[in-house]
């Protein structure tokens, strides 16, 4: 098993709480950007930088990616295509995707995208708060208990 993240727009709180699951499970992260990252100096967690472009991070992570993985992700898109090849993702609020769920978050993602190009909504969703965070970590840690048996 691998932990993946699709960092270029990751919350740095998510990340720290990531790279403290890496060293307590032992599990290795890859933190996959456009852009150079920092990372903690461990053998565990290293960060990959692809060439800019329109989803080349997430394509990366498509195709690297196995369903013994577990993928954090914000992209509704790329989530979806994780899903459908069997991989395990979750979102930085601690939701994670599934079969029976993605195309309904794919069909609201659409229709926000839609009002926005009208004008008739702005912006994203809201900052995370400790509640999201603590929401995070909760499943990361089920999910993590539950690959590593």
């Amino acid at each position: 098993m691998k932990m993946w993240v699709d960092a270029d727009a990751c919350p740095k709180v998510i990340k720290e709480i990531l790279y403290r699951a890496a060293q307590r499970v032992k599990v290795p992260l890859t933190l996959v950007a456009n852009h150079p990252l920092q990372v903690p100096r461990s053998p565990l967690i290293r960060s990959l930088q692809v060439p800019g472009g329109f989803d080349v991070a997430d394509n990366y992570l498509v195709q690297h990616c196995e369903a013994s993985d577990l993928v954090v992700t914000a992209d509704i898109p790329l989530a979806a295509e994780l899903v459908a090849k069997g991989i395990v993702a979750i979102n930085p609020r601690g939701e994670q995707y599934t079969p029976e769920n993605i195309r309904q978050r794919l069909a609201m993602r659409d229709f926000m995208q839609q009002m926005r190009d009208i004008g008739q909504a702005s912006g994203g969703p809201p900052p995370l708060d400790s509640s999201d965070r603590q929401a995070f970590a909760n499943t990361l840690d089920r999910l993590l208990a539950k690959r590593l048996r």
